[in-house]
């Protein structure tokens, strides 16, 4: 993915697992259904559920409050530079860059608080913290489905710093390309209706005390 904000992109969810109740009439059917193996969920939605202990990042926006789920299993380095960014009041006040529909929402970059520099924002100058994580935690568990929260760049996975995205729909396309680091757990209407020039006016670790 590239910094800039209208720059083309190539951005999976696991469908979600469909429950069949077969109605037995007697019961040998009975039994035989019971017999049945159970259908296994599919990787994304065991792979979230996996990782339900995870940190909660709240996000507070002009337009409501949604929630991410972190993965430190899978992307240790990843989370712990987003947490640590997090708890420096980094985010605080920044603006989201970017939206396409049905595609992503994405923010991180400092400069975003500076509307009159809106032709810059989401680029790779000054569009971070500085230090970005240096190392590519790209997991095959982790899939770009709905409301999947992944570490932007701009062409090295390993450069990716402060800018991070939500996809709005499944974008399979994105699979090993970029990481993923955490999934929307609650509020993705917020998310659906965020747009450019909105403030991310806090984010905080749920449950941290206060600083």
């Amino acid at each position: 993915m590239t910094w800039r904000r209208r720059t083309g992109a190539r951005w999976l969810a696991a469908g979600v697992p469909v429950v069949v109740v077969v109605a037995a009439a007697g019961a040998a059917l009975a039994a035989q259904a019971a017999k049945a193996p159970a259908q296994k969920p599919a990787a994304g939605a065991a792979a979230t559920a996996a990782d339900a202990s995870g940190p909660v990042i709240v996000v507070e926006t002009a337009k409501g409050v949604f929630e991410m789920q972190l993965y430190p299993d899978d992307a240790p380095k990843s989370v712990e530079h987003i947490l640590r960014l997090v708890n420096k009041r980094f985010y605080n006040g920044q603006r989201i860059h970017r939206v396409e529909p049905s595609f992503v929402v994405q923010w991180g970059d400092p400069k975003s608080r500076d509307v009159s520099k809106r032709a810059l924002w989401g680029q790779t100058a000054g569009g971070g913290s500085g230090t970005p994580v240096g190392v590519a935690e790209i997991s095959k568990k982790h899939l770009h489905v709905k409301g999947a929260v992944g570490m932007a760049h701009a062409g090295d996975p390993a450069q990716a710093d402060s800018q991070i995205y939500i996809v709005l729909s499944d974008k399979p396309q994105l699979n090993g390309k970029y990481a993923v680091i955490g999934q929307v757990t609650s509020g993705m209407d917020v998310v659906l209706m965020l747009q450019v020039e909105d403030v991310v006016k806090k984010m905080s670790v749920k449950g941290a005390a206060a600083k």
